[in-house]
C-alpha cells in the first residue's frame, strides 16, 4: 500500500461563551453547513453536525495530517467568524475556548451519529450521554 488508510473518527464538542444560547434554531442549518464545508477545507469528512442553543457536537472522520486542536481551531474561528460578522453582527458571539474530543470507534457510528442528530430530542426529554457531553467549562 502506497498511501496510508485510516478511520480515524472523532466526536467533537464545543459550547457558546458562558453556555449562553446563543444558536438559535433558525441559525443553526447556515451553521452546520460553514462548518462542514471547513472540515472539508481541511480535508476532513464530516458526518454528523448538530447542537442546541448553547453547544456543538460534530461527528468527523479526520485527515492523520491535520491535529485536532488545529481541526477545532480552524472549525471554531471560521464558524465564530461567519456569526459574528454575517449571521448576527450586531450581537454577541463568541465560543468558549475548550472543547472536548472523543475517538470512536467504526463500530460506534452509527450511534453517535444518532445522538448527534437528535440533540434537540435529547436535551429536551433529559435523555443524555454523559460520556458524550463534555464537563462544563463555565470556569474559563
Amino acid at each position: 500500500m502506497r498511501t496510508p488508510f485510516t478511520q480515524l473518527y472523532i466526536h467533537l464538542v464545543w459550547s457558546t461563551w458562558d453556555r449562553l444560547p446563543l444558536i438559535n434554531e433558525a441559525y443553526q442549518p447556515r451553521l452546520f453547513t460553514a462548518i462542514a464545508k471547513k472540515c472539508r477545507q481541511l480535508n476532513c469528512e464530516p458526518i454528523a453536525i448538530g447542537g442546541i442553543e448553547d453547544h456543538i457536537h460534530l461527528l468527523v472522520r479526520i485527515n492523520p495530517a491535520i491535529s485536532i486542536a488545529d481541526l477545532v481551531k480552524g472549525v471554531k474561528g471560521s464558524s465564530s467568524h461567519l456569526m459574528s460578522h454575517e449571521i448576527t453582527p450586531d450581537d454577541f458571539f463568541k465560543w468558549q475556548g475548550g472543547y472536548g474530543a472523543f475517538t470512536v470507534s467504526k463500530d460506534d457510528l452509527q450511534k453517535i451519529c444518532a445522538y448527534i442528530n437528535n440533540q434537540k430530542v435529547h436535551h429536551r426529554e433529559g435523555i443524555l450521554e454523559q460520556a458524550w457531553e463534555f464537563p462544563r467549562m463555565d470556569k474559563e
